[in-house]
């Protein structure tokens, strides 16, 4: 083994979402020693939502907050020698990486060598398959086909270690699974192949844990009087410190908030999880039924024992289609019987919606505080204040749009003392569904882009 790999891989976990912190992913590049940085951004409905973003222009489809982060990122991350790994290219790839060079130009940053992956948008495959069955419902994708706006499949790790492999600093992916971000970094620095049972497992299980970055740090988890997390205001972001056999070490850095022990990652390791004996990924089929969590120490878990069976011959594609609109309007009421005003209020759009002849497929009438989450409960008092929230699914959008323009009406036609009426909503809804297709019908690639100073 070479010098370069007598220490431990170490992986930081940059985001866990589009709209996530960015100063603790500064501090991990900047003091935490990594050698990789990866930056988990997308959703399930993102990339259709930037599908839509890409056809009305064809500049955008990344990320839209693609550059707040590299912007603060990518100067600490190449004087460090931190290799960035993300998939912020959402719908294109490309374009993000030539808006990521266009900014190391101006600074100058140079030199940088990138790569974006391609080949999870198999929606014209999609097209000609109409008799694929949806996974949630078993009904044929040809429900969908008129309404479908963006058909990925899950990529792995090995189109994303053919990206490393040509020497790139920044990896910029579309949609791919969440643990092959990290699983990756490792399998290149390794070596790693897919007959490596144990360390895809512990690959991927790493990969499991950080991709939802802080969750395993404190964030979610913290609760007044019952789970203290220290200095949760500066809760820092997790890193792996990675062995060639698959062992590892959770952690962070010793001076940011948070907490990561044993409480902490059991939370983090089994969300998400449909099946801990079998949880499928591109990359293998998971089993942490086994695992072994030791605390060897403050903010230290090392972690052991997992187990994979070889990956599936089906990639899994998420399906986004346009489904109706939601129209919204919320209003608030204070003082004495503000609750049955509220309810009286929305007793009053009720009518006035049915009068003019609207539909809904599904309406919610929240008292938020009261019953918005959960079953209208007994209340010892009647609360001194309300607020109302009137939402309503419909096909048609001038029906989505009377929604809000009614409880905004509350005002002056509506109980006494309603006000802090929001401006109505309307949004178009993007819903997503799942199919399987065969690996061969898939086809990753790697596009280089590369400038010199």
């Amino acid at each position: 083994m070479s010098a370069a790999r007598e220490r431990p891989l170490r992986i930081g976990a940059g985001a866990s979402f589009a709209d996530d912190r960015i100063a603790p992913a500064v501090e991990l590049a900047e003091r935490g020693e990594l050698d990789y940085l990866a930056f988990e951004c997308l959703a399930e409905r993102t990339v259709a939502r930037e599908n839509q973003s890409r056809l009305k222009n064809p500049s955008l489809g990344y990320t839209p907050r693609l550059m707040d982060r590299m912007s603060q990122v990518l100067p600490v991350a190449l004087r460090k020698g931190v290799k960035i790994i993300t998939n912020m290219g959402a719908a294109n790839p490309i374009a993000a990486v030539e808006l990521v060079h266009e900014f190391a130009r101006a600074q100058p940053l140079g030199p940088l060598h990138s790569a974006a992956v391609l080949g999870d948008d198999v929606t014209e495959q999609l097209r000609g398959q109409p008799g694929l069955p949806l996974l949630e419902s078993g009904a044929p994708l040809e429900e969908l086909l008129p309404r479908m706006v963006s058909a990925n499949a899950y990529l792995g790790a090995d189109v994303i270690v053919r990206a490393l492999a040509t020497g790139a600093q920044l990896v910029v992916t579309g949609r791919v699974a969440d643990p092959s971000l990290y699983l990756a970094a490792a399998m290149h620095h390794y070596g790693w192949s897919y007959t490596d049972w144990a360390r895809l497992a512990a690959g991927t299980a790493a990969g499991h844990l950080l991709e939802c970055c802080a969750q395993v740090s404190g964030g979610c988890f913290a609760a007044p009087g019952r789970k203290a997390v220290p200095d949760l205001g500066r809760l820092g972001f997790p890193y792996v410190d990675m062995q060639p056999d698959g062992s590892f070490v959770v952690s962070k850095l010793s001076d940011s908030g948070g907490r990561v022990d044993l409480a902490t990652c059991k939370e983090q390791l089994i969300y998400e999880v449909h099946d801990p004996a079998a949880y499928i990924t591109p990359d293998c089929v998971l089993d942490i039924t086994e695992l072994e969590m030791r605390q060897e120490g403050a903010d230290r878990v090392r972690i052991s024992g997992a187990r994979a069976r070889p990956r599936t011959d089906t990639y899994k594609v998420t399906v986004g289609y346009t489904d109706g609109y939601i129209g919204e309007g919320q209003i608030s009421y204070a003082g004495i019987d503000a609750v049955a005003r509220a309810e009286m209020a929305a007793a009053a759009v009720r009518q006035r919606l049915d009068d003019a002849g609207h539909r809904y497929g599904e309406m919610r009438i929240d008292l938020i505080g009261i019953d918005s989450l959960h079953a209208r409960r007994a209340l010892d008092a009647d609360p001194y204040e309300v607020r109302l929230r009137i939402a309503a699914r419909t096909a048609d959008r001038k029906a989505a749009e009377a929604v809000g323009f009614e409880t905004r009406a509350l005002h002056v036609n509506g109980p006494a003392g309603g006000a802090g009426g929001s401006d109505p909503v309307v949004r178009e809804v993007l819903a997503v569904q799942s199919v399987l297709i065969p690996r061969g019908q898939v086809d990753p690639q790697v596009t280089i882009r590369e400038f010199r100073t």
